[in-house]
């Protein structure tokens, strides 16, 4: 069910019978019609590892399943709002700063860094951001937050693109990615910026910085 974006701030989705999507708790705006909405503490269909992201963090936030039939407004916090179309392809996101997205969509969960070795390890205590990336994969629309406006940059064949982790929102296509320090160790004791760390996607697709460091 696709996303229709009111503002930037806000979007709204269609809800049929017999289908379903899910949200982030508090997402809900307003709605009409007949919808009912449910927390799933599983996270969906992918169940708990799904959603390992928040649960590393000891954030056992629920996502809510939506289903019935009507329409809904989803926002969150005044969070600029960004909508993915996926046609088949696999979207990696961050999963606190998942909105809302189609049931159909299949969940996974992908270390970010993993193929850059040990340093994706130390990604949580360096720069505060998770150290798992939620994965949906199919055909359906996904609805994902940001500070202060999101924008889209593409990733060429040849043309890797170096990202702050915490200005990193999402990633989809044929892509790599890996973690690498622009300091030494030593440099790195005591920091907390991002930029201590950096990023690196390489390969063909897009990648969603945005504006700001802010942590949602």
């Amino acid at each position: 069910m696709p996303f229709r974006e009111i503002n930037s701030k806000m979007v709204e989705a269609t809800v049929l019978p017999g289908q379903k999507m899910f949200s982030q708790r508090g997402a809900m705006l307003a709605y009409r019609g007949d919808v009912s909405f449910t927390p799933n503490i599983q996270g969906g269909q992918g169940g708990l590892m799904s959603m390992i992201g928040r649960r590393v963090a000891n954030e056992a936030t629920p996502l809510m399943t939506v289903e019935g039939s009507g329409t809904v407004m989803f926002g969150h916090g005044g969070h600029h709002i960004q909508v993915v179309n996926l046609a088949g392809d696999t979207l990696c996101v961050e999963a606190d700063r998942l909105l809302a997205f189609d049931g159909t969509l299949q969940q996974g969960t992908m270390f970010l860094g993993s193929q850059g070795g040990v340093m994706g390890m130390v990604r949580g205590q360096v720069t505060g951001q998770g150290l798992f990336t939620t994965t949906l994969k199919g055909h359906g629309a996904v609805a994902v937050m940001a500070h202060g406006g999101v924008i889209e940059v593409p990733i060429t064949p040849g043309r890797e693109i170096h990202v702050d982790p915490q200005a990193y929102v999402a990633h989809h296509g044929d892509v790599r990615n890996k973690l690498s320090t622009a300091l030494g160790w030593r440099d790195m004791v005591g920091r907390g910026s991002g930029e201590a760390f950096q990023l690196e996607l390489s390969g063909s697709g897009a990648v969603y910085v945005q504006a700001s460091e802010e942590k949602l």
